[in-house]
């Protein structure tokens, strides 16, 4: 960090194409992807603009408005190696494999500067790849916080490099057990819809319009009482991807609390006390990355991974095997 100069700011401007009527500080956060806090401090700080005149987060917007933002570099602090057990399934030169657990954030992030798979790899490993946000060292791609499972991390930049473009390509195969509330319409299908920020609620994702695409493939392993057991194949990696898929046809994630929270309450009857007794005993959001397949960047050799369900999950799917026919949740 010595004698590094900072980066120059980065600055945004935007027609307005159409009258959205929407408030300054809505529209900005919806095409920076930043928060409203975040966009509340650039404004009061002077670096928005609308027609040349200061903005105010509460302005209107019209058809034609100019709207310029200043958003200026800011240099993290160095992510600090931290002593924390970390399950590497894989381990050379170039990657590790890592079996994270539920809980878990996988970088430092707003709210969560500590105590992350990063922190954790820093302290195992002495370093990682150079490619990328500083705060995310090796990070080519990720899990939520509540998934468990597996995930590559890059230890040099040149196998980070080859990851990612693998990833870009669609190379690397990701695999998902997950529960879902209901019983999905068929025992094989795909959801093929665009996924971007929720117009309503900007801290979570949904299926829209003018999203990305993102396409994820079902397949139902077992049907039970009131929830199906899934296999889950991601062919794009779009921010909560199966969760948002699995919530826009009905069927939410098992243990949900952002896009299936409170979901089986509405199940009325013995199903709807199978449902509450199965949230009970997963505990938590019912996701595992199970199997994760690429070609190692360096050797060529295909690399294929799989992880068992952990003991809690996998405690729940017996319960729910041995009673999914019967009439009493316990």
């Amino acid at each position: 960090m010595t004698n590094r100069s900072r980066p120059p700011a980065e600055v945004h401007r935007f027609r307005v194409e159409e009258a959205p009527d929407d408030r300054l500080d809505v529209y900005l956060a919806d095409r920076l992807r930043l928060s409203r806090n975040r966009i509340a401090e650039l404004i009061a700080e002077g670096r928005v603009s609308v027609n040349g005149s200061p903005g105010r987060k509460s302005r209107r917007l019209r058809k034609g408005d100019e709207v310029e933002v200043v958003v200026p570099a800011v240099l993290p602090a160095s992510v600090a190696p931290e002593k924390i057990p970390v399950n590497l399934v894989y381990e050379d030169d170039q990657l590790v494999v890592v079996d994270k657990p539920a809980g878990m954030v996988v970088h430092p992030a707003a709210g969560h500067r500590g105590g992350t798979l990063v922190n954790a790899l820093l302290s195992r490993l002495g370093g990682l790849s150079s490619v990328g946000a500083p705060d995310r060292p090796g990070i080519v791609h990720r899990l939520d916080k509540d998934t468990s499972g597996l995930l590559v991390v890059a230890r040099t930049d040149e196998a980070h490099g080859r990851l990612a473009r693998a990833i870009s390509r669609r190379e690397v195969r990701r695999s998902y057990l997950a529960a879902c509330w209901g019983h999905a319409p068929q025992d094989e299908f795909s959801v093929d819809d665009p996924i971007g920020r929720d117009p309503k609620h900007r801290q979570r994702m949904a299926v829209v319009r003018d999203g990305r695409e993102a396409l994820t493939h079902f397949r139902v392993l077992e049907r039970w009482r009131a929830a199906d057991l899934l296999a889950v194949r991601l062919h794009t990696g779009r921010t909560h991807q199966i969760r948002v898929h699995l919530r826009s046809i009905g069927h939410p994630v098992v243990g949900d609390p952002i896009y299936g929270a409170n979901w089986e309450k509405g199940l009325l009857g013995a199903g709807g006390r199978w449902a509450a007794e199965l949230n009970r005993r997963a505990g938590r959001l019912f996701l595992h990355a199970t199997r994760l397949s690429f070609v190692h960047p360096s050797t060529g050799e295909e690399l294929t991974f799989t992880s068992p369900l952990p003991d809690r999950l996998h405690d729940a799917v017996e319960w729910a095997r041995q009673t999914a026919a019967t009439d009493s949740p316990t």
